[in-house]
């Protein structure tokens, strides 16, 4: 079986396919409807979007103008990082729901342990009573998976201590050169699922000289060997990109990078990503 169309199985039961396509900084109208489209079209069936990236509504129409049965889709959005309170994140649920026009989603994430605008601030308390009515939403059925995204083995603790429902998934940055292992290990100690974003580090590790050699040598790209590391990591990578033929390289991982080479790619300790 293609890598493409294995699965994952959260720890709950729900099976989420190994490969999503991300929807991050795709513009909401035109753009996002046609990659979305496109990215179903190759065969993706999980689409990550969030109520951040304004185009929640571009996406689901997608989705349902796709002709595919909404059971076969895998759809994640997440919660707002600045809604720190109970009743903010179920009135965000709505809102999420109205913008995408499901009937449910498969996984709904805190977005962020902290707001955007304030990196590393403490907002313990809030992230309970946010986790808490994920908790609600997953209970009436409406999601039918929860997490959260960013969060450190630290931010993972304070759910745990305080609500009933262990995160399926934890959202994370995880690329050649950020591989996280300290997070990725206190989520497989707690059987939780590490989701991959930015499995292409923005783009810069494809011009990364050790990358492009061990393309080379598997005769494959770079961003397929950029993908492939985060599969035999045991995370789902949520590639993204508005071209049809990148789509379909992104997801033909159908091919075992060896240990040694693993080994070497884990040694790389540089985040190449370069924001602003």
């Amino acid at each position: 079986m293609k890598t493409m169309h294995q699965t994952y199985t959260l720890s709950n039961g729900v099976k989420m396919p190994k490969i999503g396509f991300g929807t991050w900084q795709i513009a909401a109208g035109e753009s996002a409807y046609e990659s979305v489209r496109d990215a179903l079209r190759a065969g993706y069936r999980h689409i990550d979007t969030a109520a951040a990236y304004q185009n929640e509504e571009s996406v689901g129409k997608a989705i349902r103008d796709s002709g595919l049965p909404r059971e076969e889709i895998f759809v994640t959005s997440k919660l707002p990082s600045h809604i720190k309170t109970y009743d903010g994140a179920l009135e965000a649920f709505e809102q999420t729901m109205s913008a995408i026009g499901l009937e449910y989603l498969d996984l709904y994430l805190i977005h962020a342990p902290w707001p955007w605008h304030d990196i590393g601030s403490d907002h313990r308390a809030g992230n309970v009573e946010a986790f808490k009515a994920l908790e609600t939403i997953y209970r009436e059925g409406r999601s039918r998976s929860i997490g959260v995204s960013n969060f450190s083995p630290e931010d993972l603790d304070n759910i745990l201590a305080h609500c009933k429902t262990v995160p399926h998934v934890n959202q994370i940055a995880f690329f050649i050169g950020k591989n996280q292992a300290e997070t990725q290990a206190y989520c497989q100690r707690h059987n939780i699922l590490v989701q991959a974003y930015s499995p292409l580090a923005l783009g810069y590790a494809l011009s990364n000289e050790l990358i492009g050699k061990m393309a080379e040598k598997y005769t494959v790209t770079p961003a397929q060997i950029c993908v492939r590391y985060c599969i035999q990591k045991g995370t789902a990578p949520l590639p993204k990109t508005t071209r049809y033929e990148r789509m379909v390289e992104n997801a033909a991982v159908d091919f075992t990078i060896d240990d040694a080479d693993m080994a070497q790619l884990d040694a790389v300790e540089e985040d190449p990503r370069r924001w602003g």
